[in-house]
């Protein structure tokens, strides 16, 4: 089975509606000639209903940035798999770098947002990667192996549709990228790692996206490795200009 690869863009806390609204026209005409690939955006929560709007009837879907496991309760702050689907979405958002150093999310509460995801019929985006510190100290594979294991406790990959996102914590936002064999590197082994959680046949179908500065200029490379499926892009998603080059990546 080919792996159809996913260009996904993560607004994080940017763009009021209009703003929202705008950038949202212009990936649904960039996505329009793209084939044989498929693109989503994550706009903030308050942006969704607007955005919902924009790309229907497109081939763009629409992914929360993150959600709770309850479909409701008092749960201040957070928003629901239910909600997410009332308002168009079909993925969402667990686990981002972000939500681990910022807001302390460990693998337990990555976990239960997965799970919750996958039990009112969203799609997971499961992010995963080191910091500088865990690179620099050799133990990549060794926290790339506790996320995903800690991320999927639970989870049977044979009926779950999931999206992992190979994010390097030290190259988001900072301009800095992995090289290309870093990337390949650690695509391949978390690949191998879900065929020891599963089968390798369904690993092999899986897609493992790259996200960590991923821009026009180093897109094609990345996209051309044989176990990178797709990218989750952060800040040139905000750039109609450099998200829609990078939906249209030279294969």
């Amino acid at each position: 089975m080919e792996r159809i690869p996913l260009i996904a863009g993560n607004w994080k806390m940017h763009a009021t509606i209009a703003e929202a609204e705008r950038l949202a026209a212009a990936v649904v005409e960039a996505a329009r000639g793209a084939a044989g690939r498929e693109v989503m955006i994550a706009p903030p929560f308050t942006a969704l209903p607007a955005v919902a709007k924009v790309v229907a009837g497109s081939k763009v879907a629409l992914a929360g940035q993150n959600v709770c496991w309850e479909a409701q309760g008092a749960f201040t702050g957070e928003i629901s798999p239910i909600m997410l689907r009332e308002l168009g979405c079909s993925m969402a958002i667990v686990g981002h770098s972000e939500r681990r150093h910022v807001f302390g999310e460990g693998d337990a509460m990555v976990n239960k947002r997965l799970r919750g995801a996958l039990r009112f019929d969203l799609t997971p985006v499961l992010c995963v990667g080191e910091t500088i510190e865990e690179r620099e100290a050799g133990r990549t594979f060794e926290v790339l192996e506790r996320q995903v294991r800690g991320g999927l406790a639970g989870v049977d990959l044979a009926v779950s549709p999931l999206v992992v996102a190979y994010e390097p914590v030290w190259a988001i936002g900072t301009g800095k990228t992995a090289t290309i064999s870093q990337a390949q590197e650690a695509h391949a082994h978390v690949r191998d790692l879900l065929g020891r959680l599963s089968q390798k046949k369904i690993a092999a179908q899986l897609r493992i996206l790259y996200g960590g500065s991923v821009k026009p200029e180093n897109a094609d490379d990345l996209l051309r490795q044989p176990d990178i499926d797709g990218a989750l892009v952060g800040g040139a998603s905000l750039s109609p200009e450099s998200f829609g080059r990078i939906i249209n990546f030279q294969e």
